[in-house]
């Protein structure tokens, strides 16, 4: 059994169909991606307890309206059994996901290169279903706290181990189209949320009963699901050995290519790099000034075009929020907005990332830096004159570069620290995301909430929001500017190498009368029709989940 989970094991030959590999890492990444998704379940878990009417008990922290008084209700939430979760409550789970997945990407991403992708898949895989079954049973005895501990806390390790365990992989399957092959399983990260979503969604509906709103046994259902997809991802990983090439392909020359090292930097000198802080700062600075404003996308829509979006520009948000219906109808434009987002974020991932092979990282950073500051400068000229679909249009623009910024990083850091400890260096820089999850959203929704209690008018509410993401994509792109190949005295030397090779397991390419050695190799399983029942497996459900996000998309063009 151990051997079966050793990276010797799953190191294929030189025959191994590499297109084998992506769909096993996007099993993995739409599983765990259903992380951005949870926000489908706050209502119902809002209304989870009733009293003999049948009517929802009071919240927790009913009538809390600071943020002392607000912490002081989730902790009262945190064991009480006779009241209901706040979005307030239930939010910190996103907050924890984040923050976990990047501390979790950070402290065992150098055991995940030596373990190898297969071991670190399968214990991501215990912790995201096992993290769910605990929230399932949290839900049941509603106690937040299990809720908090299971898919916030131990679900969180999970994606951080699940999200960083086939970067390295595929990284070094696809040396000619890194940012292809990281295109690739990011942009299933980004796709969780769209299948997952409406497909918990419809679980809820059918478990729900009179005295039940079928969250819990919508996790276990969930859980169910994801263990037998992150199963078969995990197990369909394989890793080159060491030597292999793509066929009639040939690595670039340093001295063509100054931006492409040719030999690797050990994890322990990375951060020591001014390369590694810059990127962090990279990375920081584009999520930051995308993630706080998508995860406002529905109310900012419904506040700046208020009876615009239905057909009634006279109408200002303060009159619709008196109307039920025209609530409802607003609500739903605004979600079809957040459909759109999510299309465009996806979609950006692969796209994005593919350009860069061509146009290079660094370049690509360039044109999200620039077009995004000049969309958000842009934005608040775009309000102002209710040009809802320049505005709708920009920020699927925004969107689609947010989601390229996530997977064209890892292709940057293979290009300037080599290939050898990718994953794990990837690993600690993540701990921008954790960073940006925070700094975005707190400076949007405290900005938000200060110009709204001065009596600023919904409308113009966002304008100076826009210009401070604006500044923010301007300090990525100095950051970027900065970036130069990384000095020579931070590579390992040949022997050095060969060293970190004996002690992560690697496997050499033997070549022997013009065959590749499979000795205690992993089978080529390269026959046609086992690729194509792999990415069927995984490219129907992403088609279930554009799908039904453009069926709700579709509101914003009636």
């Amino acid at each position: 059994m151990a051997d079966f989970f050793s990276k010797e094991h799953i190191t294929a030959n030189a025959n191994f169909n590499r297109w084998l590999v992506p769909p096993a890492a996007l099993a993995v990444h739409l599983s765990i991606g259903m992380a951005y998704g949870f926000s489908v379940f706050w209502k119902p878990l809002g209304n989870a307890l009733m009293d003999g009417d049948g009517k929802p008990l009071l919240a927790c922290a009913a009538g809390a309206t600071t943020f002392a008084e607000k912490l002081s209700g989730t902790a009262k939430a945190l064991f009480a059994t006779d009241c209901n979760w706040t979005q307030f409550d239930l939010g910190w789970m996103y907050t924890l996901f984040f923050v976990l997945l990047g501390c979790s990407a950070a402290l065992w991403g150098g055991w995940l290169e030596r373990a190898g992708p297969r071991k670190a898949g399968l214990v991501s895989m215990i912790c995201w279903c096992g993290g769910l079954l605990i929230s399932a049973y949290g839900v049941y005895s509603h106690q937040l706290w299990m809720m908090w501990l299971g898919s916030g806390v131990i679900g969180g390790i999970g994606l951080g181990l699940g999200y960083i365990s086939p970067v390295s992989t595929l990284i070094k399957w696809f040396p000619d189209r890194r940012g292809m092959a990281t295109g690739m399983a990011i942009m299933g990260f980004g796709g969780g949320a769209m299948i997952g979503s409406p497909l918990a969604t419809k679980l809820m509906a059918y478990f729900a009963t009179a005295t039940s709103v079928g969250v819990w046994q919508t996790f276990v259902a969930l859980a169910a699901i994801y263990f037998v997809f992150m199963l078969g991802g995990s197990l369909g990983y394989r890793v080159p050995p060491v030597g292999w090439l793509p066929a009639n392909w040939t690595p670039p020359l340093a001295k063509k290519n100054t931006m492409i090292a040719s030999r690797h930097v050990h994890l322990n000198n990375a951060h020591k790099t001014p390369q590694f802080w810059l990127l962090w700062l990279v990375l920081c600075m584009n999520v930051s000034a995308g993630i706080g404003i998508i995860g406002a996308a529905a109310p900012m829509l419904q506040e700046t075009f208020s009876g615009a979006l239905i057909g009634q520009a006279n109408i200002g948000f303060a009159e619709i929020k008196k109307d039920l219906i025209l609530t409802a109808a607003a609500a739903s434009v605004a979600a079809g907005f957040v459909g759109l987002i999510s299309i465009f974020n996806i979609l950006g991932r692969f796209a994005w990332a593919t350009s860069s092979d061509k146009l290079g990282r660094q370049r690509t950073y360039y044109i999200f830096f620039i077009l995004g500051a000049a969309m958000y400068c842009s934005m608040t000229y775009m309000a102002g004159l209710k040009s809802l679909a320049l505005f709708v249009a920009s920020f699927c623009v925004i969107a689609s570069m947010y989601g390229g910024g996530f997977a064209t990083i890892p292709a940057y850091l293979a290009d300037l620290f080599g290939t050898q400890f990718v994953g794990a260096i990837h690993g600690r820089l993540l701990t921008a995301w954790s960073t940006a999850g925070i700094l975005g959203p707190v400076i949007v929704n405290y900005m938000h909430d200060t110009r709204l209690e001065s009596g600023v008018a919904y409308g113009q509410i966002y304008a100076p929001i826009f210009l401070v993401l604006a500044g923010m994509l301007v300090v990525g792109f100095i950051a970027n500017a900065l970036v130069k190949p990384v000095d020579e005295k931070y590579f390992m030397t040949d022997k050095e190498l060969a060293e970190e090779h004996k002690l992560a397991h690697d496997k050499s390419l033997v070549i022997s009368k013009g065959n590749a050695d499979s000795t205690n190799v992993a089978g080529s399983a390269s026959h046609p029709l086992l690729t194509s029942v792999a990415w069927a497996l995984v490219l129907i459900p992403i088609g279930y989940g554009i799908w039904s996000t453009i069926q709700k998309a579709s509101v914003l063009f009636h």
